[in-house]
């Protein structure tokens, strides 16, 4: 991030007198003096100006094509610079229920910063959300090790009260043999009846697979077969009998996800946008 401090020298904008500073990162740093002194013509006319002008210059031929040209401000070189924002001044707030955010306009940038670089976490768990992708997904499963029998499940009923006999026959007529009810895996020639006033859980069993080096493309293709099924959410069991969903402990299954949602508890997010962190939104 270039050193530890943003150094500047031989400032000579507007009534500047070559002066040499060095302002340290990472730091709430206030420019204090008479008036008069140089504090703005420091803050915006040479820090601000030198930030905003970098950027742009970073930007492609097209973009720069539709903005301003800006000027380099008076100064022989500024080091450790990031590309910098500046907020409106203002002394006064009319509305009582304004903030020093709010007057400032500070809030529309931080909303746009916790959107684009914040981490979610589940506020159940305290586990990080995140939507991943299928490697991402491979790639957890076979940090299991070399061996280990797992079976791959797409969820499809949770807790619902119901026979569930068309989905069941769905199920059948979609190609899949096998499905786990109530955590017991059941074949679908089998003549499955379900107590329609009590609750069940169902997983349809994708695959099979006990993890080894040559498996990587068969796990893909079965953990793509699952999200779609499962709608963005699937599971993998150890052992062939793949008993006891979303237990807890050695045994517990593991929770895959492309969307936004927390694999341990089973809760869905929607993703974040400048508008999920405003003072309107709940």
């Amino acid at each position: 991030m270039g050193g530890k401090n943003i150094r500047i020298r031989g400032a000579r904008e507007h009534n500047l007198k070559g002066i040499d500073v060095d302002i340290p990162r990472n730091r709430l740093v206030v420019i204090t003096g008479l008036s008069g002194s140089g504090k703005s013509t420091l803050a915006f006319d040479t820090l601000y100006a030198e930030g905003q002008r970098r950027y742009v210059e970073s930007l492609s031929a097209y973009a720069r094509q539709f903005l301003e040209q800006m000027d380099k401000p008076a100064v022989e070189s500024i080091e450790g610079l990031s590309p910098a924002i500046a907020i409106e001044q203002r002394t006064a707030a009319t509305n009582p229920r304004s903030t020093v955010s709010t007057v400032t306009e500070i809030h529309d940038y931080l909303r746009l910063l916790y959107a684009r670089a914040g981490r979610r976490h589940c506020h159940r768990c305290g586990a990080e959300v995140r939507s991943r992708t299928v490697d991402e997904m491979v790639d957890e499963v076979m940090e299991l090790g070399e061996g280990t029998p797992l079976v791959l499940l797409a969820p499809v009923v949770s807790s619902v009260k119901g026979a569930h006999g068309k989905l069941l026959e769905k199920i059948r007529r979609d190609g899949f043999v096998r499905v786990r009810v109530d955590g017991k895996v059941r074949d679908l020639d089998e003549d499955i009846k379900l107590a329609a006033s009590k609750k069940h859980t169902i997983d349809v069993v994708v695959d099979r697979i006990v993890t080894e080096p040559g498996i990587r493309a068969r796990l893909a293709d079965s953990i793509e077969t699952a999200l779609s099924v499962g709608g963005g959410t699937a599971s993998f069991a150890r052992g062939e009998s793949a008993s006891g969903r979303r237990k807890k402990g050695p045994g517990a299954d593991i929770m895959l996800s492309c969307e936004c949602s927390c694999t341990k508890c089973g809760i869905r997010f929607d993703e974040l946008s400048p508008r999920s962190f405003s003072f309107n939104s709940p």
